[in-house]
């Protein structure tokens, strides 16, 4: 049976929502932005009319005013975010229990036992969102969730757009294929090496040329941009088990050498090793993220051969990893550190005689840690490194990321 997929977003969610809750504000550009006190100061979400004067989310809220000097700039209230989002995702679960949210302000929907029209169902839906919360949405209509994605992404706002077996080929395939989901800037820059601009072009590749470009994840590409996407919907009930444990801040001043750096990622590394200590995980892959000050992200990994979950073993690798892929031809302005391939830290696993039982002091002496700071504060104890710059260690345990 031929599958029937929407993938419903919320135009412009943030400036939306805040929008909807001052109509006043509706002809008026306004950008949501961050706290310009703590470098923050960027544009998290833009409204339609700020748009129009080629604002873009993550560039700085000066720049922004510089190209709109009536620019209105409110700060986020991420609590009506969530509300919102609830709201929408209670109006698609009346259509199908097969509901898969992505991000607060996006969900995939499975509409295949729905015996009305799925382009009717997503002209419903629409209308709905409009009419109850007072915002818009941008739904696409396929046959897999790979393109349906796409066709929420081709007409915005407040559009319905259809890719179907017959038209993807006309539509899809033209489209560059940073649009793919998961296609970040070095994917795109390795297929641009190659002359592949857009999804056509990775479609009609030799799989073996991508698989040797991209790994496993050139294959998979190569199927999905001929349509042949057979990830399923999953209901959030149903979702998968934690598969990361990430946090990462945007400094209070650009970073410039090694010592910036390590103190950063040894301070990010205390709420992540912290972190999978309350979940008894441990972990062996380490993935950075860092944003230079042109806003660009590098995204780095590596896969241990053993599983870690001390904060000491996710700094010192992590660490590792940077000094190993970063040559400093720019400043940056934020890091983040991720720890994956995730499993129970009662998990047997092969040990390292050389290393094993100094890793087990390290988790131990870290459980009483944290143990002092459950008592008496996080800022009973810390470590030497992060007093060399005080302001390079405050940040946002819980950040929220960007919205497009």
């Amino acid at each position: 049976m031929e599958r029937h997929i929407l993938h419903v977003d919320c135009n412009k969610f943030y400036a939306s929502v805040e929008c909807a809750q001052r109509p006043e504000l509706r002809d008026k550009p306004l950008v949501v932005g961050g706290n310009e006190e703590a470098r923050h100061g960027v544009v998290l979400t833009k409204n339609e009319l700020a748009a129009r004067y080629g604002i873009k989310t993550g560039e700085t809220l000066w720049s922004a005013r510089r190209k709109c000097p009536d620019l209105v700039t409110v700060p986020p209230h991420f609590h009506l975010y969530d509300e919102y989002s609830k709201n929408v995702r209670q109006i698609l679960l009346q259509y199908t229990p097969l509901v898969e949210p992505f991000g607060l302000d996006e969900a995939w929907l499975d509409v295949t036992a729905c015996r009305r029209k799925p382009v009717d169902i997503a002209q419903e839906i629409r209308h709905r969102i409009k009419e109850e919360l007072g915002i818009t949405v941008s739904i696409g209509v396929s046959f897999n969730k790979t393109f349906a994605k796409l066709g929420s992404d081709y007409k915005k706002p407040d559009a319905v757009t259809v890719f179907s077996r017959e038209n993807y080929r006309q539509l899809v395939w033209p489209l560059p294929i940073g649009d793919m989901l998961y296609v970040g800037h070095s994917t795109k820059e390795k297929l641009e090496e190659r002359f592949m601009y857009t999804i056509g072009d990775v479609a009609k590749a030799d799989p073996a040329l991508l698989q040797a470009m991209l790994g496993k994840g050139g294959v998979d590409l190569h199927a999905m941009a001929n349509g042949r996407d057979n990830q399923p919907v999953i209901p959030v009930e149903e979702a998968a088990e934690v598969q990361s444990v990430s946090n990462g801040m945007t400094t209070p001043r650009d970073l410039t050498n090694n010592r910036d750096v390590k103190q950063v990622i040894t301070a990010l590394a205390e709420s992540v090793g912290h972190r999978l200590r309350e979940q008894h995980l441990c972990g062996r892959t380490i993935e950075l993220h860092l944003r230079d000050h042109r806003l660009i992200t590098h995204t780095h990994r590596t896969t241990l051969d053993h599983y870690i979950q001390a904060t000491a073993d996710v700094a010192q690798e992590a660490y590792a990893l940077f000094c190993a892929v970063y040559r400093w031809q720019h400043p940056l302005r934020s890091v983040t550190v991720c720890v994956g391939s995730l499993e129970s830290e009662d998990t047997p696993c092969q040990l390292d005689m050389t290393d094993s039982s100094e890793r087990d002091k390290r988790e131990r002496l870290d459980r009483t840690v944290d143990s002092l700071r459950e008592r008496f504060g996080k800022d009973c104890i810390c470590r030497a490194i992060s007093i060399e710059d005080p302001n390079l260690t405050v940040f946002n345990h819980k950040n929220k990321d960007y919205e497009g």
